[in-house]
């Protein structure tokens, strides 16, 4: 049965209810649908067709759309060719770094849009939306950590070869640079910690505090801390992008 009822309005009997757990819906194959799922793939399904309408759309004289696309896209080239100090590199890295900002941009907003986490079916406990805010999920966030934390070796091998970015981390040539190298890959692994962890940490306590206000005052005050996760959004789709792009300076750095 679908329901219309906000989750918090459909928990004040028992009070603000917050829970680490994703929302299951179902099963397929074995595989669990969460809403959190759900909402990342309605979100993907979103970015590929506002893509394709980008391209379809393409002219020589550029409108207000291309224009805007055109401007986003060059100055985030350029930045990425002066930080890697290598246009070559910056060509082939791009589309990863572009793709994580914008995905994560786009879940993050769109875990603000009216009817996600209001819109769900009633069941005994309560109500269970069909949608909720993708990166509150820690299964999410840790997906794309291993995406950025691959993405981030596979350029050092690329481009330094397997021995000498081996090297970095194994070095045998003295004691102390034995134990630098065993620092070192303790702290590239656990970059895959810091990655998910951050952005799941400021989206989750971003989604626990509005529920805590529109429980509490339901009406005007809630739109400034809108306004406010919207800018949080962005910084935090931005800040996981420019880590990535650091982290891929780094690995393909030479050794020294």
């Amino acid at each position: 049965m679908f329901s219309l009822i906000p989750t918090v309005y459909a928990a004040q009997e028992a009070g603000i209810q917050v829970s680490l757990r994703p929302y299951v819906l179902g099963e397929f194959f074995g595989v669990p649908i969460t809403a959190t799922l759900l909402t990342t793939w309605l979100t993907m399904i979103l970015i590929i067709s506002l893509a394709f309408l980008i391209k379809q759309r393409l002219a020589l004289v550029p409108g207000k759309l291309q224009s805007a696309t055109e401007v986003l896209v060059g100055g985030v080239y350029n930045y990425m060719a002066e930080v890697l100090e290598s246009r070559q590199l910056a060509l082939k890295y791009f589309p990863i770094v572009m793709t994580i900002f914008i995905f994560v941009l786009a879940l993050n907003w769109a875990g603000l849009l009216p009817g996600v986490a209001a819109i769900g079916l009633l069941y005994e406990g309560g109500l269970k939306p069909l949608l909720y805010p993708a990166n509150t999920d820690l299964n999410i966030t840790i997906a794309f950590a291993i995406v950025a934390f691959l993405t981030v070796q596979t350029a050092g091998f690329v481009t330094l070869g397997i021995f000498k970015y081996a090297g970095k981390f194994i070095n045998f040539s003295s004691p102390l640079a034995f134990i630098i190298g065993i620092i070192e890959l303790i702290s590239e692994l656990a970059r895959l910690i810091s990655f998910s962890f951050r952005l799941f940490g400021n989206i989750f306590a971003g989604k626990t505090l509005l529920v805590v206000i529109v429980f509490f005052i339901p009406y005007v005050v809630p739109v400034p801390i809108i306004a406010f996760e919207v800018f949080v959004g962005l910084i935090q789709a931005s800040i996981f992008a420019i880590l990535t792009l650091f982290f891929i300076k780094l690995a393909v750095a030479e050794p020294h």
